[in-house]
């Protein structure tokens, strides 16, 4: 039983080499945010939820991974499994291009997005780097994890870690669950497994994730993206406000430039009249 405090942050640590697929995360979410299904329908793998949307907080994803090299017995690892959720970013996009204020960072410091202040703008959508965000169609607002904020507010944790079998979804102190990572890792690596690494613990991806992870691969057989690709938009940084500023600068320079040279334009030199008609010579037949 994790006791919740206001005024820490608070988020999961996803450890993917003890995922089992099992999607008692997805179901358990789901029920507690009275979630609606998705149709039912046939695809070519095991997972049938496609993506993280707006009645899809959680996403348990199956990686097809057969490594080129034959296995040998005790050590498939054939498939890769995720279950992915909102990463609630220190350095959230969603946030900082949210023109009403409807996305906050609350006394937990998740990323929450209050629905009767969203007005349906979908610039979080487009903004989000990890694909989390969507509009929900009959209320028309944007859905997103909230963390299970009303739980964290009753001292409760969040829906998914609480059904979680195996403890790959953890649930406390962001300070806590690094450390708790940092020693899984080092586990992995005693054990050989040497491919296991985290990603989000630090601040090289979007400030440190709230919600990070244990990888057994690359970031990007996740479709995540790596720490060299994860930046925010130009406009939200130095360099990007730098180069907006130059940029400007030079723009008004080149107008006064421009100015200066079309006040300076020589008067307009006058032409000289056109020479008067001269008359036509008569023909033969006119003599």
């Amino acid at each position: 039983m994790v006791e919740i405090t206001p005024g820490q942050a608070y988020g999961f640590f996803t450890d993917t080499s003890v995922c089992i697929g099992c999607k008692a995360c997805e179901v358990a979410c789901k029920s507690w945010n009275q979630l609606d299904d998705n149709p039912p329908v046939f695809g070519d793998g095991y997972d049938n939820t496609g993506s993280l949307d707006a009645q899809n907080w959680r996403h348990v994803q199956f990686i097809d991974n057969v490594p080129d090299e034959p296995l040998t017995a005790g050590q498939g690892k054939a498939w890769l499994m995720m279950s992915d959720v909102c990463k609630h970013c220190t350095h959230a996009s969603c946030l900082e291009v949210c023109p009403t204020g409807a996305i906050m960072r609350t006394e937990f410091d998740t990323v929450y997005i209050q629905p009767d202040v969203c007005n349906g703008c979908r610039d979080c959508i487009s903004a989000c780097p990890y694909g989390v965000i969507e509009m929900n169609k009959e209320k028309g607002v944007a859905q997103k994890c909230t963390l299970c904020y009303d739980r964290l507010q009753g001292g409760l944790e969040p829906a998914c870690a609480k059904a979680c079998p195996t403890q790959s979804i953890q649930f406390g102190p962001v300070i806590e669950l690094r450390e708790k990572a940092q020693q899984r890792v080092d586990a992995l690596h005693a054990q050989g497994v040497e491919e296991a690494r985290l990603y989000g613990a630090d601040e090289q991806v979007y400030g440190g994730l709230n919600a990070f992870f244990l990888l057994m691969d690359e970031p990007e057989t996740y479709q995540l993206p790596n720490a060299a690709n994860a930046v925010l938009p130009s406009r939200n940084n130095e360099k990007g406000y730098l180069t907006l500023l130059v940029t400007g600068a030079l723009a008004v320079l080149g107008g006064l430039i421009a100015f200066r040279r079309r006040r300076e334009r020589p008067a307009t030199v006058p032409t000289a009249p056109d020479p008067e008609p001269q008359p036509v010579a008569a023909t033969k037949a006119e003599e």
